[in-house]
């Protein structure tokens, strides 16, 4: 399945001008981003953004009013032998509660002309083997999710498209899905996610696509869009003389937030510039520490005042 560790490559994925109009709500407003190969990227918003919504655009499910979503330069639906190409988890696996995890990966791949070894050989790859003969109805989300995932890579796709795959996961399954996906893409693979695990996302996502009302609110590499944040990064200070010390760090322009263990909370000022405030004030610290932005702050920041449901 490997074909080697590789690179950032071309865009899989271009979302361009996207929209999609129901009556009264616009779910996508003129969306617009690309997804590299060789990258697992991230797709976030607040619940309502319409992240689902461009998800099932791009694999055909739903029709755009206006734009276009390609994989690879083609719509979904121009594709032969679409799951040879892609492979999508929308929802957690169904299946015919009576039937085995196994015997419903080899219905797949009767219905696509695929290898009936396939079906064991993706069980391996999720984790699946042991309860390979248990009813699905006996299946528990978690199993659920690996199933589908188990699914989507029958084709031995080169691009993965992943809404929510880490719901009903144990910590270890998180785990463990994330050490799949970051595998997948060290391969070359084309891997979009969708999560409301953030922090979660920071460890596995190389990339971001952060909408909100539909609409793109920013895109780029993790640590970019975490360090494009000037008023993110934070710094936690200490003082016996609190009060004295939020008076000099307002006076220099910062935001002080007090916090319920005493510590202060400083957004607009670094550790260094805390310190020598605190210095010219004759203030005590008993705690100094810059603190870094993490993607949830930034997530927040970026959609506050953003609604996802219009």
């Amino acid at each position: 399945m490997s074909v080697g560790q590789q690179g950032p490559g071309p865009e899989a994925i271009v979302v361009q001008n996207l929209t999609k109009q129901y009556k009264q709500l616009r779910a996508v407003d003129d969306l617009s981003f690309s997804v590299r190969s060789g990258r697992v990227t991230g797709f976030l918003g607040p619940n309502g953004a319409g992240k689902t919504t461009t998800l099932r655009m791009l694999v055909g499910l739903v029709r755009p009013t206006a734009g276009t979503a390609t994989i690879n330069g083609h719509r979904y639906a121009e594709l032969a032998e679409p799951l040879r190409h892609v492979g999508a988890v929308l929802e957690a696996s169904s299946a015919h509660k009576s039937r085995t995890g196994l015997n419903h990966l080899r219905v797949i791949c009767a219905a696509a002309g695929l290898p009936r070894e396939r079906a064991e050989q993706v069980l391996e790859l999720v984790g699946l083997t042991p309860a390979a003969k248990r009813k699905f109805k006996g299946y528990s989300l978690g199993m659920k999710q690996r199933l589908g995932i188990a699914a989507a890579m029958l084709g031995d796709p080169r691009v993965l498209i992943l809404d929510e795959p880490a719901n009903g996961l144990d910590p270890e399954g998180i785990r463990w899905m994330r050490d799949l996906l970051k595998a997948l893409a060290a391969e070359g693979r084309t891997v979009l996610v969708s999560s409301h695990l953030l922090g979660e996302m920071q460890q596995l996502a190389d990339d971001v696509v952060i909408i909100a009302a539909g609409r793109l609110v920013r895109q780029g590499p993790v640590e970019e869009v975490l360090g494009s944040m000037a008023g993110a990064a934070q710094t936690r200070v200490r003082s016996p003389q609190a009060a004295e010390l939020a008076a000099a760090l307002q006076a220099q322009g910062a935001t002080v937030t007090p916090q319920q263990d005493g510590a202060l909370l400083v957004t607009g000022l670094d550790a260094a510039a805390v310190g020598h405030a605190a210095f010219v004030a004759k203030v005590e610290l008993h705690e100094l520490a810059g603190e870094r932005a993490d993607l949830e702050r930034v997530f927040l920041e970026l959609t506050a005042g953003k609604a996802g449901i219009r």
